[in-house]
This record gives structure tokens, C-alpha cells and sequence, in this order.
């Protein structure tokens, strides 16, 4: 664990090394990425198959890539009551809030009285990426797919990567299926969203594309927006805690080790004004690590993704946790309500030393797909009208025609655009 502290000589160096981020891809990420988009694009379903083998290991055929029926059922039958209730009430609280968030047309008469307004329509086919390998993520399942259905999405498409057998995690299977997936195809990585975005033989295109991932999955994400819409760039685990002297030092080591266990790229900060919290938390962590079943997943976070800050005040630790715009914020302060509207960053914040993010991550109702890699300062976490397309509305009666029709002519002849003119004056004068 790397620890700084605000009166050491090089502090502002070295948390602006770590802080401010961006999220900008390394060379050799985008590269492959490119690589694997263009393969797919030219070869459609021979690429995808040769590159889950590749990646994978896993040998499928264009028939086997898409989840049968039959492996539906066998996964159903699998699941424990214990299993499917806890599915069901995730996704009976993902779905009420989603539910919540969807827009609804509106209409208003302008100024010269012309109505004007917005209609909402439910995208019509989506693409989802769900995580699978060691840790198959079930909870992604109904923090995508099952916001997917609330708003009323006909065509849900899945893309999840298999194991070396071909197969995917039953548990996983199930929640989808229970989410409303309507088509689950067992790929992974970059090759998945090309598929999806571009299209092949055995897999049609989609109109946006949702879903968390590693780093090559954000990238492809990246690289083919425009061609297909995307939702945000959520890549790999993230969490910051920004606590004062009132938090628990064994809640706070609890949470940043429940993201250290995803591995990988994952990030983990913790941010106080306490030197004695600070000491508690570092003593917690390393004596919590060393029950954990994922020791090598957590010793490598723990090694090179993991910072401790002793910041000279919490207002130094608000600047610290804008710069760095976490996934996710835990927020354990006396005065909260006022150092919480000057979070501006974060995709969710959880409050008080009762709140772990785990219970985001499961149950609570808000989609635990968010930005990370500081994507969080330009893009929210995922919400139920990103799968709702925006379409305006006008309508002019020949009174509110006549109104409009001098400004217009006016804007016209600033721009040089005659028949931009002629045709709301030709409707005034005929």
C-alpha cells in the first residue's frame, strides 16, 4: 500500500500522479483493440470464434455461440431457492427504481405559439456486456439487462464470455434469462463488442451498447462510438473512501478490500484527516486481507492499485476525490451535509458507516454500472433513459406561423440562407 501524507515535501506531486486522472487508454490497448475490431468487421463469425479461442480457450462453432434453450433449462433447474430469491429482490428494486427514471413526453406552446415538445421511445435492440471468467458477475445481470426491461426494450442482447468448456456460469445464466435477456451469446473482450456493434453473420447489430469491462472492452467501446451509441466507459473496480474521525476503521478496510478482490486494474483510495484513523485502517487491512479466499487478486490491488492519503483537512480531501472521480465514494463525515454537495464526480456515493458498497453492488436499486478510470467527469453512472431515445416535436398553427416567420427571416438573412427565409415566408403570405 503506498501511504502519503499532505506535510510530506512532494505531496502535491505525488497526488496529482495518482489523482487526477483521465481516462485515456494506453497504446498497446488501443492498438490491439483496433486490431480485433477490424478483424471482426472483415470476418465476421470466423474471427469472433478464432478469437475466443484465442482469448478463451473455449471451442465453439457459429451454431454453439448463442446459449440454447436447452442450457437455459438446465440452469434453471440448477439454481437453489436461496439463489433465486436474492435475484428476485435485486431485480424487484433495480427494476422500481429504474421505473422511477424514465422520461415521459411533454409538450409546451413557445413563445410565438407554436407547440414544442419531446416524445421517448425505448431503443429497439441493445447490446449488454456482462463480465464473466473467474468472478462471474450475476449482479450485472440485473443492474443492465433488467433496467433494459423496465423501459420497455423489445430486443436484449447478452454477450458474456464462456469458460474454457464453452459454457457459462449456470447462476449467471438464470439471472439473465430472469433479467429478460432475449438472446445470450458467449463471447468476450473486444471481439464481443465489435460483434455486437458491427454485426455478423450469426449476430445482428445493435443500436447502443451497454455494460462494464476490463480495459480492452472500454476501448472498443471507445473506438466504435459513432458507429453505435454507447452507455458510458465503466472499466475495471473502483472505490474511494473519504472519512473523518467518526468513521470505523474495520468498516472502512472491509469496503476498500471489497474492491481490492476484483483484481486486476482495480483501484483503491482512502482519504482522512486522521492520522489515528489512518493508522487503524492500514492495521485492519492487512489483518481482514489475510482471511480472504481471493489472497492473490487482493495482494496485487493492495501492491499497485492501493493509496492511503493523510490530507491536511476534509475540504483537501474533497479536491483530491473530485480529481481522482471514483466509481464509487463512501462518505463517512460528521458534517455530511455539507461536504456532500461539493462531491461533484463520484458515479455513487454511500453515506454514513452503515452503507457498504457492496449493497450497491447487489440490492439497493441504483445500477451499479458506473464510470471509472476519472470517466466520472464526464459521464454518469447508468440510469434507465439511456435506453430511451430523445425525439422533438414541433407544430405551428398559421397564427403562430405568422409570429414565427419575421425572426426566421431575420436569422436567414444573417446567415445568407435565402431559402431558409422563403419557406416560412411563403407560408405566411399563401
Amino acid at each position: 500500500m503506498r501511504i502519503l501524507r499532505y506535510d510530506q515535501p512532494d505531496f502535491k506531486k505525488a497526488t496529482a500522479a495518482i489523482f487526477s486522472r483521465r481516462a485515456v487508454p494506453s497504446e498497446s490497448v488501443r492498438e490491439l483493440v483496433e486490431g480485433i475490431i477490424a478483424d471482426v468487421a472483415k470476418r465476421g463469425d470466423r474471427a469472433v470464434l478464432e478469437l475466443t479461442r484465442r482469448f478463451d480457450k473455449a471451442k465453439l462453432t457459429a451454431e454453439t455461440l448463442a446459449v440454447s434453450k436447452a442450457e437455459l433449462r438446465a440452469a434453471r433447474r440448477s439454481i437453489s431457492s436461496e439463489a433465486k430469491a436474492a435475484i428476485k429482490a435485486s431485480r424487484a428494486n433495480v427494476t422500481s427504481f429504474a421505473e422511477r427514471g424514465l422520461r415521459t413526453g411533454w409538450t409546451m406552446k413557445n413563445g410565438q405559439g407554436a407547440e414544442v415538445g419531446e416524445i421517448y421511445h425505448p431503443f429497439g435492440r441493445v447490446g449488454i456486456y456482462v463480465p464473466g471468467g473467474s468472478a462471474p458477475l450475476v449482479s450485472t445481470s440485473l443492474m443492465t439487462v433488467a433496467i433494459a426491461q423496465a423501459a420497455g426494450v423489445p430486443e436484449i442482447v447478452v454477450c458474456t464470455p464462456p469458460g474454457a468448456d464453452g459454457k457459462v456460469n449456470k447462476s449467471l445464466l438464470y439471472a439473465l434469462s430472469a433479467a429478460g435477456a432475449t438472446e445470450i451469446y458467449k463471447i468476450g473482450g473486444a471481439q464481443a463488442i465489435a460483434a455486437i456493434s458491427l454485426g455478423t453473420k450469426t449476430i445482428d447489430p445493435v443500436d447502443k451498447v451497454f455494460g462494464p469491462g476490463n480495459s480492452f472492452v472500454v476501448e472498443a467501446k471507445r473506438q466504435l462510438f459513432g458507429r453505435v451509441a454507447i452507455d458510458l466507459l465503466p472499466g475495471p473496480s473502483e472505490i474511494l473512501v473519504l472519512a473523518d474521525s467518526s468513521a470505523r476503521a474495520d468498516f472502512i478496510a472491509s469496503d476498500l478490500l471489497a474492491q481490492a478482490e476484483h483484481g486486476g486494474d482495480s483501484q483503491v483510495a482512502f482519504v482522512t484527516d486522521s492520522a489515528k484513523l489512518l493508522e487503524a485502517v492500514t492495521a485492519e487491512v492487512k489483518e481482514q486481507a489475510k482471511t480472504l479466499s481471493r489472497q492473490d487478486a487482493v495482494a496485487e490491488v493492495l501492491e499497485k492499485g492501493t493509496t492511503l492519503v493523510l490530507a491536511k483537512s476534509i475540504a483537501q480531501g474533497v479536491k483530491l476525490a473530485n480529481a481522482f472521480a471514483p466509481e464509487h465514494l463512501s462518505l463517512i463525515v460528521r458534517k455530511e451535509a455539507v461536504v456532500l454537495p461539493k462531491i461533484r464526480t463520484s458515479g455513487a456515493i454511500f453515506l454514513g458507516n452503515h452503507s457498504p458498497v457492496a449493497v450497491g453492488d447487489f440490492l439497493a436499486g441504483p445500477s451499479h454500472t458506473l464510470p471509472t478510470g476519472g470517466a466520472g467527469k464526464s459521464f454518469p453512472g447508468l440510469t434507465a433513459e439511456m435506453f430511451q431515445r430523445r425525439t422533438s416535436v414541433v407544430r405551428l398553427s398559421p397564427a403562430a406561423m405568422k409570429k414565427s416567420a419575421p425572426t426566421v427571416e431575420t436569422f436567414a438573412a444573417l446567415e445568407g440562407l435565402d431559402a431558409h427565409g422563403r419557406s416560412a415566408s411563403i407560408r405566411v403570405k399563401r
